[in-house]
């Protein structure tokens, strides 16, 4: 049997034969680094969805409200992050952030809406 170390500290590893790291926090330690641009670049785009829909929920009292456009970028909306586009039969085409969706129309106005099954 072999002496293997851990790639993480570099500490003796015991147990089964196949066992990798030395412990579950070396083992996390070591996938966090390896994954960390993929998880930083999810995480902030993760975090601007979620600011997005917070901001349209709290604009959105009875599931429609028409609002200022000024008035959601003030508030922090950044209108590039969105999960769905949806285009109805009518034409009319809709941008969403999971159940919460907004409509740009003229004068600069928006409709907000919420997406019901």
């Amino acid at each position: 049997m072999e002496n293997l170390t851990c790639p993480e500290c570099g500490d003796k590893i015991v147990g089964r034969s196949d066992k990798k790291f030395c412990s579950d926090a070396c083992r996390n330690t070591f996938n966090n680094k390896q994954n960390k641009t993929t998880t930083n670049y999810m995480r902030n785009i993760n975090n601007k969805l979620r600011k997005n829909y917070r901001i349209l929920s709290e604009h959105n009292f009875e599931g429609k409200t028409k609002i200022n456009r000024l008035k959601l970028q003030n508030a922090g909306f950044d209108f590039d992050f969105i999960t769905q586009i949806v285009t109805y039969k009518n034409g009319s085409q809709y941008f969403f952030v999971y159940d919460q969706g907004y409509k740009i129309l003229d004068n600069d106005w928006v409709l907000i809406v919420k997406k019901t099954d």
